[in-house]
């Protein structure tokens, strides 16, 4: 009896489906240079976005909603979802080899980790463990947003500016669990398949609409914007645009990611050096954005070339689709 002719497979061709984990490790292959440990911390985030997406599903049943009964450095008033995604995030990027420094909304300073024996590449991860979490309680739209440095050797320079990022991200979580990437070569959507308990990527290389009409801001405090931010709002509505504003930055920003527009969070007299922190919210943000094709700006430079005083430092934002952008920072020109 002959032996049959054994079947030749190829798998050169790409999966059905690509996970998180096999996307960083495709991303290291076509750029050499890494230790390997960003996909590590890569890995620490989503898992960290799994278990937040479990508590988010049964926070009424697990009694997780409300006030912590305490202050942020911030001087907010911290939700128990807020204390236990932050715990949970430091809990799991201190176990992973090559982070070295974090960083949170929810902590003072900056927490420094002990270095493991054999050196490499070093890291700091800083990141708002649950931003919108004002949202909690009427089950709204809250997320993640992270960003991702290199510490140089000797660990100086610890806070960097964001052209500096090697990476950056954030988890939206709402109808699904999505976690958005850049390692600096293109911005990755992933969904959370609940199924198998991993994050599949849906889509590769998102580009931003150049143009679009949405814009997302929080009007209640239109009054006491700069005359600029008005006048360019007043033209907004005036030709046709749609006010959509959620109240958490991820989601407002997925939003305008997606459909095109602009998110702004201009200066107030309330908050005249504006309200969103550079290092955790704005800085990853606007990697994404730039990333993705599209602007983020201050109203006075690239929010990317800001150079960071502390850890908390707060700034104006305005960023999404590359001529709406372009339009609001021509009229704040014209208003100055």
């Amino acid at each position: 009896m002959s032996t049959p002719a054994p079947v030749v497979v190829s798998f050169n061709n790409p999966p059905a489906f690509i996970t998180l984990q096999a996307h960083m490790l495709a991303e290291e292959r076509r750029y050499p240079g890494t230790s390997g440990h960003l996909s590590w911390i890569v890995s620490a985030l989503a898992i960290a976005a799994k278990t937040i997406a479990a508590k988010l599903k049964n926070a009424g049943i697990e009694d997780v909603l409300g006030d912590f009964g305490s202050q942020n450095v911030q001087g907010e008033r911290q939700q128990k979802l807020d204390v236990i995604a932050n715990h949970l995030l430091i809990q799991l990027l201190g176990q992973r080899e090559g982070v070295a420094v974090i960083g949170s909304e929810e902590n003072d300073e900056l927490l420094m980790v002990e270095a493991e024996a054999g050196g490499g590449q070093r890291f700091a991860v800083l990141f708002d463990p649950l931003d919108g979490s004002a949202n909690l309680d009427v089950g709204g739209n809250v997320g993640t947003i992270f960003s991702i440095f290199e510490v140089p050797p000797g660990g100086e320079q610890l806070l960097q500016p964001g052209r500096r990022q090697v990476a950056a991200g954030y988890v939206l979580y709402g109808s699904s669990t999505i976690f958005v990437l850049t390692a600096g070569h293109g911005v990755h959507l992933f969904v959370l398949d609940t199924a198998v308990g991993a994050f599949i990527r849906v889509q590769r290389d998102l580009r931003i609409p150049a143009v679009g009409q949405i814009y997302a801001v929080n009007e209640a405090n239109l009054a006491s914007f700069p005359a600029g931010y008005q006048h360019y709002l007043a033209q907004c509505r005036e030709t046709g645009f749609t006010s959509r504003y959620a109240g958490a930055m991820v989601a407002d920003v997925h939003r305008v990611l997606l459909k095109g527009g602009i998110f702004l969070y201009p200066p107030t007299a309330k908050a005249p050096t504006g309200k969103l922190r550079l290092m955790y919210e704005a800085n990853p943000m606007a990697m994404i954005i730039e990333q993705a094709g599209g602007l983020a700006s201050t109203g006075g430079g690239s929010i990317l070339d800001v150079c960071p005083e502390h850890l908390h430092q707060r700034v104006p934002v305005a960023l999404g689709s590359p001529e709406n952008v372009t339009a609001l920072l021509a009229e704040l020109v014209r208003q100055a």
